[in-house]
C-alpha cells in the first residue's frame, strides 16, 4: 500500500552559520532561509534541511542530537556526473570517493562523495547516461 507520504525535511548540524550558508548555497544550490526563532534552513525545491547550530536550541525529541559532521546525505545531480565533478572542482571541494556506481531512489546511478565544512558526508548521484 502506498501512503500519502514524502520527505519534507531532515536535520544537519553546523558549527559556523556564515561558512555553512556559503557552502550549501554555492556548492549545493540551496536557498538560505532565515528562521523566525534564529538560525537558518536550506531549501531545495520543496524539500528542506533544518539546521541545528550556534544559538539554536532544537526541540528535544531525538534521543541522540545531531552533531556537526555526523550526517550522510545524497542529492540528485540532474546531469552527467562529470558535470558534478567539474562543479566541485570549480568550488574547491575535494572529492572523497567516486565516481562510482550506486543505487539510489531512482535505481542505478553514478555518485561522487565529498564533505561539508563540518565533515558531514555528502553525495551527488546522477541518473543521466554516462
Amino acid at each position: 500500500m502506498t501512503l500519502p507520504v514524502k520527505l519534507d525535511h531532515c536535520v544537519v548540524c553546523v558549527s559556523d552559520w556564515e561558512r555553512s550558508n556559503a557552502f550549501y548555497r554555492d556548492v549545493l544550490g540551496a536557498t538560505v532561509v532565515p528562521r523566525p526563532a534564529g538560525g537558518y534552513a536550506y531549501r531545495f525545491g520543496d524539500a528542506q534541511l533544518n539546521l541545528h547550530g550556534p544559538g539554536v536550541n532544537p526541540t528535544e525529541v531525538a534521543r541522540l542530537p545531531v552533531r556537526p559532521g555526523n550526517s550522510d546525505l545524497c542529492f540528485e545531480w540532474q546531469g552527467p556526473i562529470a558535470e558534478a565533478v567539474a562543479h566541485l572542482e570549480r568550488c574547491g571541494v575535494a572529492i572523497e570517493a567516486g565516481p562510482t556506481r550506486r543505487f539510489g531512489a531512482r535505481g542505478e546511478g553514478t555518485s561522487v562523495y565529498f564533505r561539508d565544512p563540518d565533515g558531514s558526508l555528502l553525495e551527488f548521484i546522477s541518473y543521466a547516461a554516462a
